[in-house]
């Protein structure tokens, strides 16, 4: 048998139960969904499998958790047409093309044309908060302690700081940032207690603002000054306070978390610390799913999109770079069905 373009990383329950059922969706409570922008494009076929076949005909709730394109990505899964969602959205996201020098306004204003695509009208919305089967839980980073600065050299002081807080112990980013956890009405799903947190229902008032916010960078996109039901902040990218989730999740269910890395950063902040790593005990149950070293070289440019990409490419050459990556994401999705893992365990 060929390598598997796809690997299996798991938990020590995790791993036992698939070698002895294999990867099943009735064993699957929670979907875990990273930041991570245009690396996305690498789990769209997984994403289309899992809603067209995996999960087809699925009657039991699942929790999806997501922050940035991991929430972008949910709010897609949650629609009473999930695949066809994540299409608009992936069609949307991949061609985005702004001006030479764009000002920060100007880039937040091409790139609503995303949330409208992932909301064309209000009843996409109310199928998010209604849906049977798929109970959303977003994340946003809401600013303590006073507004985000305006001006770009001082936002930027403002981030360094944090970051320096953050080298030091993850724990202090919250004397920057607070968690905000925006849940679908029935799930069951709490944050921990590393950071301050705040749970909010979503409502047809504060979903499309609250999932413009998840992925609203610092520095690259506008802030978001309101959120329908909140007290006045500053609202930002979801991923300063869950980049990939350090999150203990101990459920009786699996939790399934398709990804770009078979690694794991718990803060935006943590990227590049690489002794910063979720810890393996609190992923017992946990199937990570993520592209081999191998699949990732053969791909163009040997890596995986990321928002580089904007500045080192034409416009024309990074949307056939997304559209090629997006294509070849089915050979993933052709393994997931197969069941074809490279199977390590956590």
């Amino acid at each position: 048998m060929t390598a598997s373009v796809l690997q299996l990383v798991a938990g020590k329950t995790a791993l036992a139960q698939i070698q002895q059922h294999g990867l099943r969706p009735a064993d699957v409570g929670t979907l875990i969904g990273a930041s991570g922008g245009p690396k996305w494009f690498t789990l769209f076929g997984i994403d289309q499998y899992l809603l067209r076949e995996f999960f087809a005909g699925h009657n039991q709730p699942i929790e999806l958790l997501g922050s940035s394109a991991g929430a972008w990505r949910f709010a897609c899964y949650a629609q009473q047409d999930g695949a066809a969602a994540l299409r608009r959205f992936c069609d949307a996201y991949r061609t985005l093309c702004y001006p030479k020098n764009a000002s920060v306004r100007q880039v937040t204003q091409i790139s609503h044309q995303v949330i409208d695509a992932i909301f064309p009208t209000e009843q996409h919305v109310q199928q998010v908060l209604q849906h049977p089967v798929f109970r959303l839980n977003l994340i946003v980073a809401g600013k303590t302690g006073g507004p985000l600065a305006q001006s770009r050299a001082l936002q930027l002081a403002q981030i360094s700081k944090v970051a320096l807080a953050n080298l030091l112990k993850r724990r202090l980013v919250g004397r920057y940032y607070h968690r905000l956890m925006f849940s679908h009405t029935d799930s069951r799903l709490q944050p921990p207690a590393d950071l301050p947190s705040h749970k909010v229902t979503l409502s047809q008032a504060n979903l499309p603002k609250a999932l413009l916010a998840s992925g609203s960078i610092p520095l690259v996109l506008e802030t978001v000054r309101e959120i329908p039901g909140l007290d006045y902040a500053d609202y930002v990218d979801g991923g300063l306070t869950d980049y990939h989730f350090d999150w203990p999740l101990a459920q009786e269910k699996l939790v399934l978390y398709p990804h770009f890395y078979p690694h794991l950063s718990p803060g935006w902040f943590d990227k590049s610390l690489r002794w910063r790593r979720v810890k393996p005990q609190q992923r017992d149950n946990l199937v990570l799913l993520c592209p081999t070293p191998a699949w990732v070289r053969s791909l163009p440019y040997g890596k995986i999109p990321d928002r580089t990409d904007f500045n080192k490419l034409s416009d024309a050459n990074r949307i056939a770079y997304w559209q090629q990556v997006t294509e070849r994401s089915f050979e993933l999705a052709d393994a997931l069905r197969q069941q074809h893992f490279a199977i390590t365990s956590l």
